[in-house]
């Protein structure tokens, strides 16, 4: 966590934490996570999509999501050493839609309230790029955080030791373009979520956008089943 180390403002977005994984999980299913956006790019991947999170696999890790975990904390030391970026353990929702949420591993705010973030993978390839899906986690967290970059840092491992001293990094800078069509794409997806649950659509034609985000807001309860998962 990093109480006392934001403004007041930003600590006030934060809803949960991921020590507590049962409050984190319950409140990362009332909303749209990093993890949520990471495959989206068609329609049919916003239907996949609402379908898993309406109904969740159940998979909860494997030996390569066991090791990230044992690596990401001590890789989040070296980040906070290096770079200054405190590890983070917060659920934050965006400003403006409280749906928005992202866990990120670090994050640091200067005093004039400028936001950087890190994000922390381990992997077993060799990547000559960052894999699409994490750069929409990255765009993604700094849209709900407000973030103007992000330090991407992975380790890669050989039959899980790690092969390098230290990790790689590299500095990811907020794309707005990208972030808008994330939430475009999120909107849609909270669109189907919303037709899953209700049978219904939301209206399009005789309604202007703000009326269907008002509609949207208004419908937030047909998502509180979400929660039971857990």
């Amino acid at each position: 966590m990093v109480e006392g180390m934001l403004s007041p403002e930003l600590e006030a977005r934060i809803v949960a934490d991921s020590r507590d994984r049962v409050a984190w999980m319950r409140a990362r299913s009332q909303g749209i996570t990093a993890t949520d956006v990471a495959g989206l790019s068609t329609p049919a991947s916003i239907l996949r999509a609402a379908q898993q999170k309406l109904r969740p696999s159940g998979f909860s890790g494997n030996a390569y999501t066991d090791h990230g975990r044992r690596r990401e904390p001590l890789i989040a030391e070296w980040v906070e050493k290096e770079h200054g970026i405190h590890p983070s353990t917060a659920l934050f929702c965006a400003e403006v839609e409280k749906r928005h949420l992202a866990t990120p591993d670090g994050i640091l705010q200067d005093a004039e309230g400028r936001i950087v973030l890190a994000e922390i993978k381990t992997t077993n390839k060799s990547w000559r790029s960052i894999p699409r899906g994490y750069l929409r986690q990255v765009w993604w967290q700094q849209h709900v955080v407000g973030a103007e970059r992000t330090l991407f840092a992975w380790e890669e491992h050989r039959d899980f030791r790690p092969l390098h001293d230290q990790p790689v990094c590299v500095w990811i800078d907020r794309d707005d373009a990208e972030i808008d069509k994330l939430v475009h794409l999120a909107t849609a997806l909270i669109d189907e979520l919303y037709r899953m649950t209700t049978g219904q659509k939301i209206p399009q034609g005789d309604l202007s956008p703000r009326e269907q985000a008002m509609l949207r807001d208004a419908t937030a309860d047909a998502y509180r089943a979400l929660a039971l998962i857990d």
